[in-house]
C-alpha cells in the first residue's frame, strides 16, 4: 500500500466513525417524560409548545399539539390523554391522525 492509499482509507474511516456517531446522537434523543410531571404541567407544555413529542412511557412516545393548525392537511385533531405522575389520563390536547384511521384513545 502507498502512503496516498493509507491516507485515503484513514479519512474514510474517520467519516465512518463520525456518521456513526452522529446517528448515535439522533437515536439517543429524548423526549419529556410525561410520567414525570404533573398534568398541569404536561399540558402547559404541550400549549406553550404547539406542538411536542411526548414519552408516555420508556418505549412509547407520540406527537401531541396544543391545536388542529399544528396538523398537516388532510388529517385531523383527535383529543388525546396521557399518564402524568399524578393523573392517569390527563388531557394534554391533540394528536393528529389521518381522516380515516380510527382514534387510538
Amino acid at each position: 500500500m502507498t502512503d496516498r492509499s493509507l491516507r485515503l482509507g484513514r479519512i474514510s474511516l474517520a467519516a465512518c466513525l463520525a456518521l456513526l456517531a452522529a446517528s448515535a446522537q439522533a437515536l439517543g434523543q429524548s423526549h419529556p417524560m410525561t410520567l414525570r410531571m404533573a398534568c398541569a404541567q404536561a399540558r402547559a407544555l404541550v400549549a406553550t409548545q404547539g406542538a411536542i413529542v411526548l414519552s408516555t412511557s420508556p418505549f412509547t412516545y407520540d406527537r401531541y399539539v396544543g391545536a388542529y393548525g399544528y396538523c398537516a392537511l388532510g388529517e385531523i385533531a383527535t383529543p388525546a390523554w396521557v399518564p402524568t405522575a399524578d393523573v392517569a389520563e390527563c388531557p394534554v390536547g391533540y394528536r393528529c391522525l389521518g381522516r380515516n384511521v380510527p382514534s387510538r384513545n
